[in-house]
C-alpha cells in the first residue's frame, strides 16, 4: 500500500471517528417528544392555569409529543428533567424552586434543554437573573384586561409562521416589563396606541425566543385568560413554540453543563470558638497563625488565643461610647479593627475609634506584638470630625484591597429619628432638615456634601511612616475645590460593613437603611430599603436624595411644610445650608441589591422585618488551602448577610460584575446578631456575632467558624430521648436514639451516662439504672466504621426523686379561641407520687400572659420567668445543705441571704460571681467559715438560687402568683395574633439532700384573629401568598371560603380583614352561613368603597347567637352587589364577642 493510501485510510478514519463523536453527543431521543407543564405558584395563582394544562395536553395528543404536568418542584432534579425535550412554566409566580432545583435547571438547559414561557413565567424567580435572561425579562405592572391590537414582527417562526396578517387583535392581560433581555428575537410587539396602561413604549415586546446557554426559549405574554385556552390562533402560536423548544428531539449532553450543584448542607457545621463572653464586639482581624482580635465598643481589645482555645484582653482604648443625654445612645466606640496585608513582618494593626477627649472618630495604627496592643506606638493617620451627644450612624469598617489600598467605612453622623417637639418631622425618610440649629437632622451636610469625610467610604494609602497618599481613581482628584481627595465613595447613610474584592478590587458594603415603612411618593419620596453595594469605580450613591434603585427623595421645606420636585439621580443638587462642597454632585449609582421591611418584589428570597445589610468576603477557592477551604462552588460568589433577619446568603454575578442570583448559605445555621464576617487565612469562615440585646453585654454573643467536610461526614443524630427524668432510687432510665450515616455506614452508639460511665451497643437503646442520689446528664455519641462521629444534645435526670405532675383544667369561655371580655374558669392540679398530702400553695406560681402567636409551650414568658425563680429557688434553697449554714433573713453560720443581695444586688455581674460561689465554693468573703462547693449542681439550678438570693433585695415589686384556681377575663384591645398563655409552675419539699424538683405546664389558647393560612376550602376565592403572608383573593363574582372547627359559642360578630393595592369603586359585601354555603344565614355585613389611599379595611358582620356549643364550619360568602374591577384579598378574620 503506497504512502497515499496510507494518508487517505488515516483521514477517512479520523472523518469516521469525527462522525461518531458527532452522532454520540445529539443522538436523536427514541420515541415521542415528552415535555413537562410545570404550574407552581408561589403568588398570584391564575384561573386560566387547569384551562393551559388542558389545553397543552390536547396540542400533544394532536401533535405528536407527550405531556407531563406537576406543580411539584421536586421534578427539577437532574434524573427527571433529562427525560424532557422541553419544560413549560405555565403562569408560574414568585419563587418556584430552590438553590438546588435552580442548579439542576440551568444544567438542563447547558445540556440542550428547551423551554417555554407563558404569561406570569416573567412574574417568577426575581432574584435569579439567569433566569431572567432564560425567560426574557419581568414582570413590572399590568393595567386592566382588555383588548388591543398585537403587530406580529417576523413571521419566519414556527409561533407566528401561519398569520395572514401582521395585525392580530385580542384581549388578554397585558404586562409592562423590566429588565428585558436585548439578544432575544422579537417576533410580536403590542401597540400601546390601543389600549390603556402600557409603559413600554413604541416598542413593547408581548413574545420572543432565543438561543440562551446552550439551550432555546420561547415565550409569549398571552395566555391570561382563560379563553385563551380555547382560541385557535393563541393554541396555534402557542404549539409553535412548543414545537421550538423541542427542537430537534435529541438526547441531552450533560457534558456540556457548566454549572454545579450546591454542596449538601450537612457538610457545613457551626464550630462556636467563644460564647458569652464579650460585651458588644464589633469588628475583628484574623491573624496569620489564627488568632483573632475582637473590637468592643467600649474600648477593650481582646484577643482570641487559637492555640489555647482562650479569651483575654490584650488592650483598652479610652474611648467615647455614651452619652450625656437622657434617652440618647451613642452608636461610637472602638468600632473598626484590621491587620497590615504585610502584618508578619510589621505587627501593624488598624483600628478606628472615638477618642474621648476629641469629637473625632479616628483612624490610627497600632504594634501588636506579645500579645499585647502597644498604645505608645500609636500613629494617627486620620481624624473624622463627628458631631456627638447626638445618635447615630458611624459605619466603622476597615477593609484592605489586593493593592493594599486602605477602605474605611463612615456613617452620616446624623437622627434618623423625629425631632421631639417639631411640625415638620423627617417620618423614616432622607433627613434634610437645614434649617438653623437642625443640623444633626440634615444628613445633606455629611452624606452628600463634597467636602466632608462622613456619610462615605474613603481609599488611600498608607505609607510606613504613618501618613497617607491618595490613589488614582477617588471621586475627586486632589486640588478639586471643595471635596476631599480621600472619598472614593459618598452618598452613605450607614455603611456597616465592607469587603473587596480581592483579585478585581471591587468594594461591597451593606447600607443599613432608613425606617419609612410605605412609600409617600406624592409628598417625601419612597419607603426605606437597606442595600447591599457593589463600587466598580469611584461613585456616588444617592443617600439622602435617593434609596434603594435610585428612587428619589423630594425636597422638603421643614418650616413650611411644602413638598418640591422629586431630586434627579442623572443631576443631584445639594442645595442644604449645611453643605460646604459643591452644589452639583456626580450622577447616582442605583443599589446592587434592596430590600424593604416588607416584602421585596426584586429579591423575594430576603424575607420581611426588621433589617440590617451586611456584605462578607467575595471568596476565592485558590487562594486557601484545600485541606480547610470552602468546595469550588463558591468559587467567586459574594457571601453577604443581615444582622437582624439571621440569614446568609451566597450572591452569584455574571462576569461583567452585575448580580445574577442568590441562594441560602448554610441556611440551617444559627447566627446570634451576626456583626462581623472574615475569612482567615484557612479559609474557613469566621463569625462575630453581637448577640439579641442591643447596647448591652449578651449571653448569646460569641466567635465562631464555619467548618466545610468534604470527606466523610458522620451520622446524623436524628432523635434522642430518654423514659424519665426523674424518679426514686434506683432509678432505670431506656435511652432511645435515631440516627443515619450519610455514607449508609453501619453505626455504633456510645453512651455518656453522666458518672463517668459509657457504654457501647451496635443498637441504638440501652437500659441503665442509676443507684446514687444526684444529677446526671446523659447524651449518645453516633460513631460510623471510620470513626466519624457525632453527639446528641444532653438530657439532664435526677435520680432520687420522682417530679410532681402539673394539669391545668379551662371551662367556660369558647373552645376554639378566647374572645375578649369573656370569662374563663380555670383550675391548677398538683399531684406528687412522692407526697401524699396536700400541695403546698406556697410553692405554686401561676400566670396568665399573651404572647405573640406560635408560642413555644417548651418556653416560659417573661412574667412567668420572673415569679417562678422565687418559687424554684427558695425550693431548692430549702431542700439542699443551704439551710445548714444560711436562712433567709437572720445571719447564721453564713450570712443571710438578704445580707447577699443587699451587697451584691446593684452589681450587673452579681448572678455570674454568686453561680460561682454556688457551685465552686469560697472561703474568706463573709468570715473564717468555708462555703462548701457544689460541683455537680447543675447550672441552670445554681441560677435560680441566685436569682431567689437577688430577688430579696430587689425594690422592684413582687410579681405575685394567681390562685390556683379562679376566673380569668381577657381585657380589650389585645394585640392581633396574641395567644392567651397559662402557665403553672409548682417545687415539691424535696427531703434531706434529696434535691426539690420542679414541674411546669402551660395551657394556651389562640386568639381569636385567625389569619389566612393557604389550606382553607375555598370556591372563587384563589389562595395567593407573598413572602410569608397569605391571602384569599376575592372573586369578581360570588365565592366563599370556609373556616372549619368553630366554637361561636358567645361570638357576636365577626370581621373580614381585607388588602389591596389599586382602589376600586364597589363595596365589598359578606354573608355568614353555617356548615354549608347554603347553611343557616348568621349575618350579612359589608365594608365600604374604600376612600383616597388606604390600602387596608375591614367589613363588620353581626352574626345570630349559636348556643349549641359544638364545633362548626364558617362560610364567609362574598356576594358582589355590581361588576368591579376590584383586586382585594382576605387577610384574616377576627371573631368580635359583640
Amino acid at each position: 500500500m503506497s504512502e497515499s493510501d496510507l494518508n487517505m485510510k488515516k483521514y477517512l478514519v479520523l472523518i469516521l471517528l469525527l462522525l461518531t463523536i458527532l452522532t454520540s453527543c445529539s443522538k436523536k431521543r427514541e420515541g415521542k417528544p415528552r415535555v413537562l407543564v410545570f404550574s407552581k405558584t408561589a403568588g398570584f395563582v391564575h384561573k386560566s392555569i387547569p384551562n393551559g394544562v388542558a389545553a397543552i395536553q390536547k396540542l400533544g395528543l394532536e401533535n405528536g409529543f407527550d405531556v407531563d404536568t406537576t406543580r411539584n418542584a421536586d421534578y427539577f432534579s437532574e434524573d427527571s428533567l433529562k427525560k424532557y425535550s422541553a419544560v413549560i412554566f405555565l403562569n408560574t409566580t414568585g419563587n418556584v424552586l430552590d438553590y438546588r432545583q435552580e442548579a439542576a435547571f440551568e444544567r438542563y438547559i447547558q445540556a440542550g434543554g428547551g423551554f417555554v414561557g407563558v404569561h406570569a413565567a416573567t412574574d417568577t424567580e426575581y432574584d435569579w437573573r439567569w433566569y431572567g435572561k432564560l425567560v426574557g425579562g419581568y414582570f413590572q405592572s399590568h393595567p386592566r384586561t382588555q383588548k388591543a391590537r398585537f403587530i406580529i414582527k417576523d413571521k419566519d417562526f414556527p409561533a407566528t409562521e401561519f398569520f395572514a396578517d401582521t395585525v392580530w387583535e385580542r384581549t388578554d392581560e397585558l404586562y409592562n416589563f423590566k429588565r428585558l433581555n436585548p439578544d432575544v428575537k422579537v417576533l410580536i410587539t403590542v401597540d400601546e396606541s390601543s389600549y390603556e396602561g402600557g409603559s413600554n413604549g413604541a416598542f413593547h415586546p408581548m413574545a420572543w425566543y432565543h438561543e440562551y446557554d446552550g439551550g432555546r426559549a420561547f415565550y409569549t405574554e398571552l395566555g391570561h385568560t382563560e379563553e385563551s385556552y380555547t382560541e385557535e390562533l393563541y393554541l396555534k402560536h402557542l404549539l409553535g413554540g412548543i414545537q421550538y423548544a423541542i427542537g430537534d428531539n435529541r438526547e441531552l449532553n450533560y457534558s456540556k453543563a457548566k454549572t454545579q450543584f450546591p454542596p449538601d448542607e450537612d457538610r457545613f457545621t457551626k464550630t462556636q470558638l467563644v460564647y458569652g463572653k464579650l460585651f458588644e464586639p464589633t469588628e475583628m482581624a484574623i491573624l496569620p497563625n489564627l488568632d483573632i482580635l475582637i473590637t468592643q465598643r467600649r474600648g477593650e481589645v481582646m484577643l482570641y488565643k487559637n492555640s489555647t482555645k482562650e479569651l483575654k484582653q490584650v488592650g483598652f482604648l479610652n474611648a467615647y461610647w455614651k452619652t450625656s443625654v437622657k434617652g440618647v445612645n451613642a452608636e461610637e466606640g472602638v468600632m473598626g479593627i484590621a491587620r497590615d496585608p504585610d502584618y508578619e513582618k510589621n505587627n501593624w494593626i488598624y483600628i478606628y475609634y472615638s477618642p474621648v477627649d476629641t469629637s473625632v472618630n479616628r483612624l490610627s495604627r497600632f504594634t501588636f506584638k506579645n500579645d499585647t496592643l502597644d498604645l505608645a506606638t500609636e500613629k494617627v493617620i486620620l481624624d473624622v470630625q463627628s458631631q456627638r451627644e447626638i445618635c447615630c450612624h458611624t459605619g466603622g469598617s476597615i477593609a484592605f484591597g489586593p493593592d493594599g489600598l486602605l477602605y474605611l467605612s463612615t456613617g452620616d453622623n446624623s437622627t434618623p429619628f423625629n425631632e421631639p417637639g417639631a411640625r415638620y418631622i423627617n417620618s423614616g425618610f432622607g433627613p434634610m432638615n437645614d434649617l438653623p440649629g437642625k443640623q444633626q437632622y440634615d444628613a445633606r451636610r455629611s452624606s452628600s456634601n463634597t467636602n466632608d469625610l462622613r456619610g462615605k467610604i474613603l481609599r488611600i494609602r498608607v505609607k510606613s511612616d504613618g501618613t497617607y497618599e491618595i490613589p488614582k481613581g477617588n471621586l475627586f482628584p486632589e486640588g478639586t475645590e471643595k471635596t476631599r481627595p480621600e472619598i472614593y465613595v459618598m452618598g452613605n447613610r450607614n455603611p456597616y460593613r465592607i469587603s473587596v474584592d480581592q483579585k478585581n478590587s471591587y468594594l461591597y458594603w451593606g447600607e443599613v437603611g432608613p425606617d419609612a415603612s410605605n412609600d409617600s411618593l406624592a409628598t417625601r419620596g419612597p419607603r426605606g430599603y437597606d442595600e447591599v453595594n457593589q463600587a466598580r469605580e469611584a461613585g456616588f450613591f444617592g443617600w439622602p436624595l435617593f434609596v434603594g434603585d435610585n428612587y428619589a427623595y423630594r425636597a422638603y421645606d421643614y418650616a413650611t411644610g411644602e413638598s418640591g420636585d422629586a431630586f434627579d439621580p442623572q443631576k443631584p443638587i445639594n442645595t442644604s445650608r449645611n453643605n460646604t462642597g459643591l452644589t452639583e454632585l456626580p450622577p447616582a449609582k442605583p443599589a446592587f441589591i434592596w430590600y424593604p421591611y416588607a416584602v421585596s418584589p426584586d429579591f423575594p428570597q430576603v424575607g420581611t422585618g426588621g433589617r440590617n445589610a451586611m456584605a462578607g468576603p467575595v471568596y476565592y477557592t485558590d487562594m486557601y488551602p484545600k485541606e480547610t477551604r470552602l468546595p469550588d462552588y463558591y468559587n467567586g460568589k459574594l457571601i453577604i448577610y443581615d444582622w437582624i433577619r439571621g440569614w446568609i446568603k451566597a450572591v452569584t454575578m455574571f462576569p461583567n460584575g452585575d448580580f445574577a442570583k442568590m441562594e441560602p448559605f448554610f441556611p440551617s445555621i444559627d447566627v446570634n446578631s451576626l456583626i462581623d464576617m472574615e475569612v482567615g487565612p484557612d479559609g474557613r469562615i469566621y463569625l462575630l456575632e453581637y448577640g439579641s440585646g442591643w447596647f448591652s453585654k449578651n449571653e448569646d454573643s460569641g466567635l465562631a467558624r464555619i467548618d466545610f467536610n468534604a470527606g466523610n461526614r458522620p451520622p446524623k443524630i436524628l432523635a434522642f430521648d430518654v423514659n424519665k427524668t426523674s424518679g426514686v432510687l434506683p432509678l432505670t432510665v431506656k435511652a432511645t436514639a435515631k440516627a443515619t450515616d450519610p455514607e449508609n455506614e453501619p453505626i455504633t452508639y456510645v453512651w455518656h451516662l453522666g458518672n463517668g460511665t459509657t457504654q457501647e451497643t451496635t443498637t441504638p437503646s440501652l437500659e441503665y439504672t442509676y443507684n446514687a442520689a444526684g444529677d446526671y446528664t446523659i447524651l449518645v455519641e453516633a460513631k460510623d466504621s471510620q470513626g466519624a462521629s457525632s453527639k446528641s444534645n444532653a438530657i439532664a435526670l435526677y435520680a432520687g426523686n420522682d417530679a410532681p405532675q402539673v394539669s391545668i383544667e379551662v371551662t367556660g369561655g369558647n373552645k376554639s379561641f378566647f374572645l375578649e371580655g369573656v370569662p374563663l374558669n380555670y383550675k391548677v392540679i398538683v399531684t406528687d407520687s412522692n407526697d401524699p398530702s396536700p400541695f403546698e400553695p406556697a410553692n405554686l406560681f401561676v400566670s396568665v400572659d399573651y404572647v405573640e402567636g406560635g408560642y413555644d409551650k417548651a418556653a416560659t414568658t417573661m412574667g412567668h420567668q420572673q415569679g417562678e425563680v422565687k418559687v424554684i429557688g427558695k425550693g431548692l434553697v430549702e431542700s439542699l445543705d443551704c439551710k445548714s449554714c444560711h436562712k433567709e433573713t437572720e445571719k447564721s453560720i453564713g450570712p443571710s441571704y438578704l445580707q447577699v443581695a443587699q451587697k451584691y444586688g446593684s452589681d450587673a455581674e452579681a448572678t455570674n460571681y454568686l453561680v460561682g460561689k454556688i457551685i465552686k465554693g469560697s472561703q474568706g468573703v463573709w468570715g473564717e467559715t468555708a462555703m462548701p462547693a457544689h460541683p455537680t449542681l447543675p447550672e441552670k439550678d445554681a441560677l435560680q438560687i441566685a436569682g431567689w438570693i437577688l430577688s430579696l433585695g430587689s425594690n422592684d415589686p413582687a410579681v405575685k402568683s394567681l390562685p390556683s384556681a379562679g376566673t380569668i377575663t381577657p381585657p380589650n384591645n389585645i394585640e392581633a395574633n396574641k395567644d392567651l398563655v397559662l402557665s403553672a409552675t409548682y417545687t415539691d419539699r424535696g427531703g434531706n439532700n434529696i434535691k426539690a424538683l420542679t414541674a411546669s405546664n402551660s395551657l394556651v389558647m389562640p386568639g381569636s384573629y385567625m389569619g389566612i393560612k393557604g389550606s382553607e376550602k375555598v370556591e372563587g376565592f384563589r389562595h395567593m401568598k407573598i413572602g410569608n403572608n397569605n391571602f384569599l383573593v376575592v372573586p369578581q363574582s360570588e365565592g366563599w371560603f370556609a373556616l372549619e372547627n368553630i366554637d361561636l359559642t358567645s361570638v357576636g360578630s365577626l370581621e373580614v380583614h381585607l388588602g389591596w393595592q389599586q382602589t376600586f369603586d364597589a363595596s365589598l359585601d359578606f354573608e355568614v352561613r353555617l356548615d354549608a354555603p347554603a347553611g343557616k344565614l348568621l349575618g350579612r355585613g359589608s365594608m365600604p368603597v374604600p376612600k383616597g389611599n388606604t390600602r387596608t379595611g375591614s367589613a363588620r358582620v353581626r352574626l345570630s347567637p349559636v348556643t349549641d356549643g359544638k364545633l362548626h364550619t364558617v362560610y364567609i360568602i362574598h356576594k358582589p352587589g355590581k361588576p368591579s374591577e376590584q383586586r382585594a384579598g382576605v387577610r384574616a378574620v377576627k371573631f368580635h364577642a359583640k
